[in-house]
């Protein structure tokens, strides 16, 4: 999935696809990655959205064609790491590209309203918004927007 000549970055975070958006999640550990990353996915396939895990905790990420594509590693494929319980099985898909990169924040450090911008990760420009920590009340409509999924559209 990425370019023959580009070893692929380890990186810690969580990744999904909404539709064909890709959301990349990072973040300190238990900043609440998989919570939001399950529930979004739940907040979406209510709504007859598709939405899948491409990979929980860490990610393979490389650049393709000047977009960031993310997968799995394989001994952790299709696993998700639910808090205090040993990972779970959930339906995945192998990889994807990244279109929107979430960074979980300490609340103290969000700006009230945040610039457009872009981060490299893994060499490639992805667009940015910071989230508090804990909190998917405010971060799932959050993501929803950014990516002009309904309501949004």
């Amino acid at each position: 999935m990425s370019d023959p000549a580009v070893k692929p970055e380890n990186i810690h975070a969580t990744a999904i696809l909404i539709g064909d958006r890709g959301v990349l999640i990072t973040g300190p550990s238990g900043a609440g990655k998989t919570t939001l990353a399950l529930t979004l996915i739940d907040h979406c396939r209510v709504r007859g959205l598709f939405s899948r895990l491409i990979g929980d905790d860490r990610l393979l990420a490389a650049p393709r064609h000047g977009r960031l594509v993310c997968r799995a590693p394989a001994t952790i494929a299709g696993l998700a790491e639910v808090p205090g319980f040993i990972p779970s099985p959930l339906p995945f898909e192998p990889g994807g590209v990244i279109d929107l990169h979430v960074r979980l924040v300490p609340k103290e450090e969000m700006a009230r309203f945040q610039e457009e911008i872009s981060e490299p990760v893994a060499g490639c420009l992805v667009p940015r918004i910071d989230l508090a920590e804990h909190n998917v009340v405010t971060g799932v409509p959050a993501v929803m927007a950014r990516l002009s999924i309904a309501p949004f559209s």
